[in-house]
């Protein structure tokens, strides 16, 4: 709540006000009307919601403001977490996988609330923390920031992971770990995840006067005050956006790409069903293994084959002649037989990563 000032203007609005403003969404259902957007209704359903949403807020956050209760605080701030998340997992996505919801939950929550007791303590200056009529509202704020960067970013995890599993599956067959594989795909979700947020920062107070400080400046608070607070606002978004993107890109690639390590986009569902994109994606991936097997089995088989009869004879002559080094070549090559030959049993029988699981996993312990 902004500090009163001497001009502050305390103009009560009445639903005649809102009624009003709503007649500018007119024009908005004429237009889709006219050019046939298809968008009137959703429109509608969005200022009914936009309204009913933010009147229960207003209602809940009196009664909060007023009895400054610790529990009632984080209460509320648990719900605004879970609607997040739920608008992150079901009501935003288009595509899911498993455990995603806990993800985005955990990665949305963990990062908002220590940014925001952090910032609310030290660089706002509250004692304590929480104190709800700031606490609240800036806790708020990172919650629908980092919904859109942790929606953005594992959105992108699964569209490179889909459209690059050829390099994906080339870097499993070669041996790669787990970590050299998610590792690109999660450097370039956190770009596109959180180049919104930087452009943002970019044109505050040069192209647009942001929404916290028109905030501050109606309610009559000082406009250098407001420009502060503003300020503040905007490097606690930027501290847990990039936070909870990380976390949640991370999740999302460790889950689609497991221990073993395997590819798994047979975990992304659409709808409560087997995504069409990613289902096209293994397909497409199973008939061009073969052709891609017979390369890597061109080019590392023989030179496997070849250092290991080359060696064959040194190691049994003389055990000491066959140096560690040799020892660690060995061994990665025997890894990489083993990883092109369960490569090989997917081409060949059709059979599931998941199935193949075991068979990787006993192989690798060879």
């Amino acid at each position: 709540m902004p500090p009163e000032g001497q001009g502050s203007d305390q103009t009560t609005l009445s639903w005649s006000n809102v009624g009003i403003a709503a007649l500018l969404l007119g024009f908005n259902v004429i237009l889709s009307v006219w050019l046939g957007l298809g968008l009137s209704t959703s429109l509608i359903i969005a200022a009914l919601r936009c309204v009913g949403q933010l009147t229960l807020l207003g209602m809940i956050l009196k009664q909060i403001f007023l009895t400054e209760n610790p529990i009632y605080i984080f209460g509320m701030t648990l719900v605004l977490g879970v609607l997040a998340a739920f608008e992150v997992s079901y009501w935003r996505a288009k595509r899911q996988f498993p455990g995603m919801f806990m993800g985005a939950l955990v990665s949305i929550m963990a990062s908002a609330l220590l940014v925001a007791l952090f910032g609310n303590a030290y660089s706002l200056n509250m004692d304590p923390a929480y104190t709800a009529v700031k606490f609240i509202p800036t806790i708020g704020m990172l919650f629908g920031n980092c919904m859109i960067g942790v929606s953005i970013g594992m959105s992108s995890v699964m569209d490179m992971l889909d459209t690059q599993r050829g390099r994906v599956e080339v870097m499993l067959g070669f041996g790669a770990s787990r970590w050299e594989v998610i590792r690109p795909v999660v450097v370039d979700a956190l770009r596109a995840a959180l180049l919104p947020t930087i452009t943002n920062m970019g044109i505050t107070g040069l192209i647009s006067i942001p929404g916290v400080m028109t905030g501050w400046i109606l309610g009559g608070a000082d406009v250098l005050q407001a420009a502060r607070y503003q300020q503040i606002i905007l490097f606690m978004i930027s501290a847990a956006t990039a936070s909870s993107t990380l976390i949640a890109v991370i999740f999302c690639a460790s889950v689609l790409v497991d221990r073993v390590p395997v590819l798994r986009l047979d975990r992304i569902r659409t709808a409560g069903t087997e995504s069409a994109l990613s289902k096209a994606g293994i397909e497409s991936s199973m008939s061009r293994a073969p052709s891609r097997l017979a390369l890597l089995r061109a080019t590392c088989r023989p030179k496997s084959e070849l250092y290991l009869s080359r060696n064959a004879s040194s190691v049994s002559s003389s055990p000491t002649a066959c140096n560690e080094e040799d020892l660690q070549t060995t061994g990665s090559l025997t890894m990489l037989d083993s990883r092109l030959s369960g490569l090989e049993q997917v081409a060949m029988t059709g059979r599931s990563p998941s199935s193949l699981t075991p068979l990787l996993r006993s192989r690798e312990q060879l």
